[in-house]
Parts: C-alpha cells; structure tokens; sequence
C-alpha cells in the first residue's frame, strides 16, 4: 500500500542516520566531527542551536543528564550486545572497570579510568540514541572551548580555580557572561552538574573535545543472543514455571506497581518524613504541608512514594532498602535485577499471595479481591525498555510463558497538542521502525485514568508516533505529523505492536502495511503521559524537579492499569467457578 505518513519531510533525518550507520560498518572508531555537520543540517529539535555560536543550553542539559560524569575525560565510546563481544573484539574483562551511571538514562557502562567508555546496547535505538548525544554534546563543549578562549586569559583562571576546588563569584559572572548563559541557564547547570561545574568548564576552556565511537557487532544476532542471556538469569531466579501461568505483562518502571500492591511506604511514613525534614528541601516540605493541609489535591501516597524513591538511594536508607526486598518477597513481588547484559529489571508479582489490607486505596474498591486468593496468575512487570529493544524483549517473552492475558505500556511520551503532565491514550500508531500503521483496540479510555489524574488531562483517541529517537526529529517532521492527526511522539509502542502481532500471525512483522490487531486474543492497553511539548520549545519533566512533577500521571496510569488487571482476573475466577460448578452439575445429574 501507498505510505500516508511524511516522508519528504524526514529526508535530513534519513541523511544523518545513514551517515552514522554507513561510517560505523566498518571496524575502526569512527570520529565523532565527521557526523557535526550533518547533524546540524538536521536540525533537531532538541537541540535548536547547534549551528549558532552560542551555547545551546537545552542540549547541554538534556545530554548532561543521559551520559555520565567521566564524559569529561572519555575520548573513545565502544558499543557492544554483551562481554563476549567486547571479549572478542579486544577489550577483555570490561565489567571490571569502574561501572558509571546517567540520571536520566538506564543504561549499563563501564569506564576504564583513563579515556574508553564501554556501553552496553540493547538494539539499534539505543545507537540512534548514544552517536547524536555524543555528537550534541561534542558540539557544545567545542562552542565554550571557543568562547572561553576568545576572553585572554579565562581559560587560565579556570583551570586555576578547578586546581583549588573554588572559585570566585566574579570569575563565576565572567563566564557566565562570555557563555552567554541566562540565570535559569546557570542554575539548571549547577544543579545538574554540582560540585563538578568547574571541572567542566575547565576542561572546556582547555581543549577541543574530540570523540570517537566504534560498533564492536551490529548484527541482528547479537541482540538476540543478548536478550537470551537476560532471559536465561530470569528463568534461573524465577520461583515458578511461567510457562504454566497466566501473565499479564506490563512495561513501565521498577517503582509504581510494587508501590502500590505492598504499601510499604505507608508503613515507613514517620522515618521518611523525619529524613525529608533533615533533608532541609524547602519545596518538597513545603509541598509535603500543603498536601497535608489539603491545599493542593495531591494525593499524599504519591508523595510518600516519591520519598521513599529519593530516600531508598541516600546512605541512611540502605537498611530500609534490605527490609522493603524483604517485605516485598513476603507480599508475592519477586525482584530479578539483570546482570551481564543490559539494565533492565523484572518484577513478578504473584495475585494470589496479595494482601487486601497492604494494597493502595484506589485499586481495591469494587472487587472481589478475596477470589485472587485462588489464581495462579502473574504480573510480569519489565523496567521500560528504549526503542526497538521492546521487540527483542517481548519477543523473548512471548516464547517462554503460557497463556498472555494481557499487555500494558506504560512510558513517558512528547505531546504535539498538549501539556506536560496529560496522559495520551492512543489507539493509532505509526512505527517508524517497521512503517507500518497499527490499529488496535486500546482497552483505555479517558475515564479509566482521569477520576485519579490531579493536574493534566487525559486525551483519548490519539494517534501515536514511534521514532528512532529523542534526537531524530526536527520541527517540518513533527509538523507533517501533526498535519495528519498525529500527537504523541515516544519511541517503543510500534515496537512492541511489532512483537504482539507475531503472537497472533504465523510470521514476522509485515513492513509498510496498515495492521489490524483489533482481533488479538488479549487486551492491550498503552498509556503514555507527556513529558515534552518540543514544538512549542516547552519545558520537559527533566528540566524541572527532575521527578516530582512526573507522580501525578505515573501514578494515575498506575491505578488504571492494576484496577483493569484485578477487575479481569477477579471477573476470570468468577467464570472458572461457575463453570466448576456447571461440571459439578452436569455429573450429579449423570
């Protein structure tokens, strides 16, 4: 069939992507300037400014939070599916390195202390992903590289005061000045970057940064091979056959579920609030009064989620980390971290081993819960993947349990038409992967979220887009989009479409068709809440408080997908009952 999605619009976005594919074949480091230039031609709309001499600030923000702090000093970036591969292609015994982290990206690294950054890849998105970042960032650091030495004599006294560990609030004006950097520019770099702002700017003013990124194997194999090894570690640790229970899968975070079916904050609210307290965060306790003078319509479990998240990462709350692993295993939520490969962690939890009374509010109300006690059906709850890697996933899941009864995508999405904090509930999606369409019967609508959404609204019907990446998408691309009725852009829906149309067909995904999965034998349920509005240059969820403002739809999402999962597992037991008693019956009568 004849494509209906913009294609002429994308050709710069094509280019760019070619490029960096076409370099990383062969079997050397590629560097990273030869991939400037058509990456400013693009012009992404993450990063608005990349041609201007002037320092882009929403792009030295976004990739500051998504790659790690020893960026500062890596000079080569390698890319590999698993230790075997970085065995083979000469970087032996990487995860004895030192293993660095991102705030705003899971992603497993290793650093080797001097200039090499080993990261692990799930599936081409996280490529689509890594070389543009790397790239945004090359080009921003080179820009205060040049400003920084057109002022005599800065460079100097920046390195000098990094030497110090201080430096004065005249020289901290001084550069700001000659950065060209708002208030707001400032103070969003301090916080991201704290004590470490100086080194950055030090190193900057002192030399070009010049990068290197090398693919170890791109093959389709070694993807698979990678996601079968994360599986392997699951079926070791698992308690049970998942082969012979019903399963409801759910991809969305390693916090919202497990949250709300134990309660466990609730049991440690007096410590959480005695630590926010000597935390001396003025916003947070000053939200914590007004919720709880009923001043703002927050609900206060949100809250005491949101806390116990922050507090279970500080020192001091190491030992309520160990008793919520153990409370949680005694409420039926089994925790499988992952190892050796990518970062992504598995939670099961058990209906039937669920406490009423240890269960949050909103999803006990008007069910049956006491019929749970007699099911053996599982919630397989994933950490949201990135990209294609929801094929390679679910794929692997789909071949190891028994009967799916249903799937649920939670995850963060960009909004052409709406505000930050509304919840999308799409029942199109177009996959910029495979360009096929997708239609489906989404089982949310708007009132299934919105009794528990406080600050946005919920937008049914929509139509998705899922793209290659954060930064493969520029303003005449959307806008084509838009033109068409499509408003919520994220990146694994298509994906996972992609991998559920191949639990239902004899083949794999088709490319380039309209696909009707209204007939699947299961539900399916997406619901994505808006963390960007990039047409509108809006501000994102990582741009403010990091996370707060992102509980209100993460939880309401939350709440409508367990009430759908209680309310059709309860409603099940009801049918197997009856039909028990219907045999029971029909033999007394015999």
């Amino acid at each position: 069939m004849k494509r209906t999605v913009p294609e002429r619009e994308g050709d710069q976005i094509t280019l760019y992507m070619r490029t960096y594919y076409s370099l990383l074949r062969t079997t050397e480091a590629i560097q990273i300037r030869t991939l400037e230039e058509t990456h400013i031609a693009m012009d992404p709309l993450l990063h608005p400014n990349a041609g201007a001499m002037a320092p882009d600030m929403s792009a030295v923000v976004y990739t500051s939070l998504r790659l790690p702090k020893c960026i500062l000093d890596v000079r080569q970036v390698v890319l590999g599916q698993s230790e075997e591969v970085f065995q083979t292609r000469g970087y032996p015994k990487v995860e004895t390195w030192q293993v660095v982290t991102a705030p705003a990206r899971r992603r497993r690294m290793f650093y080797d202390g001097s200039e090499t950054l080993a990261v692990y890849i799930v599936s081409i998105s996280d490529i689509d992903d890594i070389v543009p970042m790397l790239t945004a960032y090359q080009i921003e650091w080179n820009k205060m590289y040049t400003l920084i030495g057109l002022q005599a004599g800065l460079g100097d006294r920046l390195r000098e005061a990094a030497e110090a560990g201080s430096w004065e609030p005249q020289l901290q004006a001084e550069t700001q000045r000659v950065l060209q950097l708002s208030e707001d520019d400032w103070h969003r770099l301090e916080a991201i970057w704290g004590g470490d702002l100086l080194e950055l700017l030090a190193r900057a003013g002192a030399h070009r940064k010049r990068m290197s990124v090398q693919l170890l194997s791109g093959s389709h194999l070694e993807y698979r091979r990678a996601t079968q090894k994360w599986w392997g570690r699951v079926n070791r640790h698992v308690p049970f056959d998942l082969s012979e229970r019903p399963i409801y899968f759910v991809s969305s975070n390693t916090h919202s579920l497990v949250n709300m079916v134990t309660c466990f904050a609730q049991a440690h609210e007096a410590r959480l609030m005695d630590y926010l307290a000597s935390k001396a965060d003025p916003e947070l306790c000053a939200e914590a009064e007004r919720i709880q003078q009923r001043l703002v319509p927050t609900n206060w479990a949100n809250f005491l989620y949101y806390t116990l998240k922050k507090y279970l990462q500080v020192p001091e709350g190491q030992d309520l980390l160990v008793a919520q692993k153990e409370y949680e295993a005694a409420h039926g939520v089994t925790r499988i971290p992952s190892q050796h490969t990518f970062d992504l962690e598995v939670q099961l939890i058990d209906l039937s081993k669920l406490n009423a009374d240890h269960l949050d509010p909103r999803i006990v109300d008007s069910f049956p819960l006491e019929r749970l006690k007699r099911t053996n059906a599982i919630i397989l709850n994933i950490d949201y993947p990135l990209g294609f890697g929801a094929y390679h996933l679910l794929s692997r899941i789909a071949v190891n349990v028994g009967e799916l009864r249903g799937a649920y995508m939670i995850g963060k999405a960009a909004t052409l038409n709406g505000r930050i904090g509304d919840v999308l509930v799409p029942n199109v999606v177009y996959d910029g992967h495979s360009h096929n369409t997708y239609l489906f019967n989404n089982v949310f609508t708007a009132r299934h979220v919105s009794p528990y959404l406080v600050y946005g609204d919920v937008l049914d019907n929509q139509r998705a887009i899922a793209v290659h990446g954060t930064f493969l998408q520029n303003r005449p691309y959307m806008e084509a989009f838009l033109q068409l009725g499509y408003t919520d852009v994220e990146m694994e829906s298509g994906p996972y479409l992609s991998a559920l149309y191949e639990f239902i067909r004899p083949r794999r995904y088709p490319e380039d068709e309209l696909v009707n999965l209204y007939r699947v034998p299961f539900e399916v349920g997406i619901l994505h809440y808006a963390s960007d509005t990039p047409i509108s240059k809006g501000r994102n969820l990582g741009l403010r408080n990091l996370s707060y403002y992102g509980i209100d739809p993460t939880y309401a999402t939350t709440v409508a997908v367990l009430r759908r999962i209680f309310a059709l597992e309860t409603q099940a037991q009801m049918d197997d009952g009856r039909r028990c008693r219907d045999a029971e019956e029909s033999r007394d009568e015999g």
